[in-house]
């Protein structure tokens, strides 16, 4: 455990091409875009707050405009249905099962920890909520790969109030839960999601 609390990351060596449509239908549905590159090849995005399905839409089109080529974690289920299931594998998704998610992130550790060692591209993106109602708190799942495999974490934003997606801040987190996550809810202090009421709070479930 870093004594000194979360550290931020002001680097960001990691520069990606995105897609210039993308950025085109973004700027045409009233939206901006804020990113200026990753700080490493590996890492741990969350994306807050999660509180309506147009989320995923911006979160796709901003994911397009960027250029990075994420993974995230969806219910099994979801992977069954035909088509989508297939079109989820696309956008980089990974199946969970909800009745052991340990093992989706001890896999996911060992993933990040591969990955580094070769070098490799691998960023993890998920809405630490867990759904679109607003529940007790965020979902540890993101925290402890962050944590155990020792990558950055970055906090993205959807801002339905200023109309904004994208990276707020970047973060080392120092394996302390409470002076992590007191950082992480200073960083999203004033970020409105487009159902303000359904959005949990910023803490650890």
């Amino acid at each position: 455990m870093d004594t000194r609390g979360p550290q931020p990351i002001a680097s960001r060596p990691v520069q990606l091409r995105g897609s210039r449509l993308a950025r085109a239908l973004l700027r045409a549905l009233g939206w901006r875009l804020q990113f200026d590159g990753l700080p490493a090849r590996q890492g741990v995005a969350v994306v807050y707050p999660h509180t309506s399905n147009w989320d995923f839409v911006v979160g796709v089109l901003a994911k397009w405009a960027i250029g990075v080529p994420v993974v995230f974690w969806a219910k099994g289920t979801l992977f069954r249905v035909p088509l989508f299931g297939r079109w989820l594998r696309w956008l980089g998704g990974v199946p969970v099962d909800r009745r052991a998610p340990a093992g989706a992130v001890g896999a996911m550790v060992r993933r990040m920890r591969e990955a580094r060692d070769r070098d490799a591209f691998l960023w993890l993106a998920l809405a630490p909520e867990g759904t679109r109602s607003r529940a007790a708190g965020w979902r540890s799942g993101f925290y402890r790969v962050a944590v155990d495999a020792g990558v950055p974490l970055l906090l993205a934003q959807l801002d339905f109030a200023r109309r904004s997606v994208g990276v707020r801040e970047c973060l080392r987190l120092s394996g302390d839960a409470a002076a992590d996550m007191a950082a992480i809810a200073r960083a999203y202090a004033g970020v409105r999601g487009r159902r303000p009421a359904l959005a949990s709070p910023v803490r650890l479930t």
